[in-house]
């Protein structure tokens, strides 16, 4: 089993695809601003769907709930890649928590892309 894709209701698709597709070598499978949907995949297959709020679901976002309430984690292969995202984003003006840090075990840092979703990029020593 692997995991297929998850779905993250955002303000602006757009702007939420643009960061994704820049900083995480994302590919935009579809982006079809009619119905409020891009579906953008990695090089395993998995997705990640950026959607309008939607209405059954209590309407809400993370920008209009004013909080996060989850996030989602890249890992990359080296630890100097974790250095050079962070050095793009901040150079880029994202919102980042701070320079890279020993964090359980591992090297990361955490950024937020536009749709309030909090993002962690890291690296962790091979077992």
């Amino acid at each position: 089993m692997r995991l297929n894709h998850l779905d993250f209701h955002v303000p602006d698709i757009a702007a939420t695809a643009d960061f994704f597709l820049r900083y995480f070598a994302l590919e935009l499978q579809e982006m079809n601003e009619r119905i409020g949907r891009a579906i953008l995949r990695d090089e395993q297959g998995t997705e990640i769907v950026l959607s309008r709020p939607v209405p059954k679901f209590g309407g809400a976002d993370q920008v209009g709930l004013q909080r996060q309430t989850y996030h989602i984690g890249f890992i990359l292969a080296e630890r100097a890649q974790v250095d050079r995202l962070h050095g793009r984003l901040a150079a880029d003006g994202a919102d980042v928590s701070g320079p890279p840090a020993a964090i359980r075990g591992g090297w990361l840092f955490y950024c937020t892309a536009p749709g309030n979703v909090l993002v962690e990029i890291g690296w962790r020593p091979p077992a």
